[in-house]
């Protein structure tokens, strides 16, 4: 399944369309330019705050999402009962490249999971795996931005190998007694609460036994004492601390003992969507490297006349061309898998593919946009260094591209 549903052309022209209408005008005033161009990284980060972002920043992505939610495209990927169009796969791969292809703007600032398309995997784990009550205090708050959750899975000493992870709860009568630590709790400076995972009963190691609780993060003992600088600024990855934090048994989230389930249930689709955006931006390096080569002219002749310009810039194209078949095709088995009620663990394999070779093609696609523009890509006013410094985390995250490889060596010879 390589070419798109017709259905899916209507809306990426749809979505085209309000972009333009409402989205374009709203970057171009007030200056808000200043976020996008090369005062981007100095406009959005607050050094005085500890590199978190500007509240003018979140402000503005906030007021994109609000038109985005008006006009019917934010909840697209959310079920019916929750405001949303229970978009498949295959669309949201189709919305994610097509919105990143579409370059660096407020329609889609990845930076921090922005999108007038929400990923918005939240609200549908509250929706699962929420209690009654759970759902009912959070899920329209989360959709809409009143309230943020952070995700506390990794810890200091403990990333992609999480059933090791230190970090305990133990029972106190009705309540639960939480101690250790989580590191890159992404937003956690916005959150009202934190899904922490902790170990609750089981040996090091074992899936089972660790459970996840809704930690509110004013609650005595929770603490973040700084934030992580990176590659892409501003921050919002905090490092939290937990001692002797009480929750009730309330907070309880998705039943105990199964935390891992509640972990792993967007893990393909998160995978598949982000894939889908590095293409997108790969593309829009290959073809700004492109256009920028057939007017540049050097020594007498354009730039594009010359195979060392040609020649990367063709293996490039080649395997964007290539991924993008990959993708839709396994976009298409995972809602397959949907359909049929089977476990897309059976197409895990091909997620894996399309997650790191994706996330490798759009930072080697942006350091030839660079390349081909010369010092003028090395600066800050193309978006050439912004798009490599934000994607080259996603070869970390997500599942590093080890475990990816990992994941495919063990369908390839037969270790699953």
């Amino acid at each position: 399944m390589t070419t798109l549903d017709p259905d899916v052309e209507m809306l990426l022209h749809d979505l085209d369309a309000f972009i333009d209408a409402e989205i374009v005008p709203l970057q171009a005033q007030d200056d808000n330019e200043r976020f996008f161009d090369h005062r981007r990284e100095f406009a959005r980060t607050d050094v005085e705050a500890g590199g978190l972002p500007r509240p003018e920043w979140e402000a503005l992505l906030a007021e994109a999402s609000r038109r985005a939610d008006a006009a019917g495209f934010f909840r697209y990927s959310l079920p019916a009962d929750l405001g949303g169009q229970d978009g498949t796969e295959s669309a949201m791969a189709a919305i994610r490249e097509h919105l990143a292809h579409r370059g660096l703007g407020l329609h889609n600032d990845l930076q921090n999971e922005h999108s007038v398309v929400g990923n918005l995997v939240f609200a549908h784990l509250l929706h699962l795996y929420g209690t009654p009550e759970q759902r009912e205090e959070l899920v329209e708050d989360v959709i809409t931005g009143r309230r943020a959750l952070a995700f506390g899975l990794t810890e200091p000493e403990h990333g992609s190998d999480a059933t090791w992870m230190e970090t305990t709860a133990r029972r106190d009568g009705d309540d639960w007694v939480i101690d250790g630590a989580k590191r890159w709790s992404t937003g956690v400076h916005r959150a009202s609460h934190e899904m922490v995972f902790a170990r609750t009963s089981g040996e090091p190691g074992s899936a089972r036994g660790l459970s996840a609780f809704l930690v509110p993060t004013d609650s005595p003992g929770f603490e973040v004492p700084f934030y992580w600088w990176t590659l892409n600024m501003p921050t919002d990855h905090g490092e939290v601390v937990l001692r002797d934090v009480r929750v009730p048994g309330s907070a309880l989230f998705g039943g105990e003992g199964q935390a891992l389930d509640v972990a792993q249930t967007f893990v393909h689709s998160n995978r598949i969507r982000q894939a889908a955006s590095s293409l997108g931006a790969a593309q829009y390096c290959i073809d700004r490297a492109v256009e920028y080569a057939r007017e540049r002219h050097t020594f007498g002749r354009p730039l594009a006349s010359r195979q060392a310009i040609q020649w990367p810039l063709v293996e490039l194209h080649t395997e964007a061309t290539m991924l993008r078949a990959l993708i839709r095709d396994t976009a298409a088995e995972l809602d397959e898998c949907h359909r049929e009620g089977r476990s897309e663990v059976t197409v895990g394999h091909h997620v894996s593919m399309c997650n790191y070779r994706a996330n490798r093609l759009v930072c080697e696609a942006a350091d030839r946009a660079m390349q081909v523009f010369g010092g003028l890509g090395y600066s800050r006013h193309e978006p050439f260094e912004h798009i490599y410094r934000h994607h080259r985390r996603y070869r970390i995250t997500e599942g590093a591209e080890e475990v990816q490889i990992r994941r495919v060596a063990g369908q390839l010879f037969g270790f699953l």
